[in-house]
């Protein structure tokens, strides 16, 4: 099996459920997992031509963090398989069918079985969160991501858990919104100590990595996020 993964936590979670010799191209932020597989672009510029000089099996995509048309000239020469995850629900559900189509589907279900043990069951909301994702524009995640399921899960409401996506926050808007705390996460936005000082609300710098990988990334984010949960 020879897989192009364009999805930096699944490339991850392809290495830990089959090998990291499966995974042949990655893309530039792929940066656990698979380190010596070929490079084929960033998540939003992934080479079609590039990818089709590997000769894959599958070419792994995911519907947020692609482009539809790159993904889809893929199609051509192999197999694709592209992934959508909002909940962490949906993120069990993508990670056994990855595992499955790359022929580790007893080593994906012991790999869940293992992290729905760690996560346990949702906690009680204690407090309303804003989670950043850029500083200028000020954006931040909203009701419908992935980010934001693991924010409940944890014990966190998104306090612009109303809107879509990852909307900019106008000044206004932003000071006519109930928020608790700021989250400040390390990427994709590398927010720093100094950026702090920007906000009029209590502020938290987070392992971005935590809260938005999916894959085996969550058994390792199991400390991160019970230190956030309280």
């Amino acid at each position: 099996m020879r897989v192009v993964s364009c999805v930096p936590s699944l490339t991850e979670w392809i290495a830990d459920v089959a090998g990291p010799d499966v995974v042949v191209g990655r893309t530039k932020f792929c940066v656990r997992g698979a380190p010596h597989a070929l490079r084929i672009g960033g998540t939003k510029t992934v080479d079609p031509e590039r990818i089709e000089a590997l000769k894959p099996d599958l070419v792994l995509a995911n519907r947020e963090e692609n482009v539809k048309a790159q993904i889809e000239a893929c199609e051509a020469f192999s197999t694709v398989l592209v992934t959508e995850i909002r909940t962490v629900e949906m993120a069990w559900q993508e990670m056994t069918r990855v595992a499955e189509a790359v022929g580790a589907g007893p080593a994906g279900n012991r790999w869940i079985e293992r992290i729905r043990g760690a996560w346990g069951d949702p906690k009680p909301i204690r407090e309303r969160v804003a989670y950043c994702v850029w500083r200028d524009p000020r954006m931040v995640a909203g009701g419908d991501t992935y980010i934001s399921d693991v924010l409940r899960w944890w014990g966190a409401e998104n306090a612009f858990g109303h809107l879509m996506r990852y909307p900019a926050i106008d000044a206004e808007a932003w000071s006519n919104t109930h928020i608790d705390r700021v989250l400040l996460p390390s990427e994709p936005f590398p927010f720093q100590e100094k950026h702090q000082a920007e906000f009029e609300q209590p502020t938290a710098l987070v392992d971005g990595e935590a809260f938005s990988w999916y894959g085996s990334r969550m058994w390792h984010a199991v400390e991160s996020l019970r230190q956030f949960g309280g």
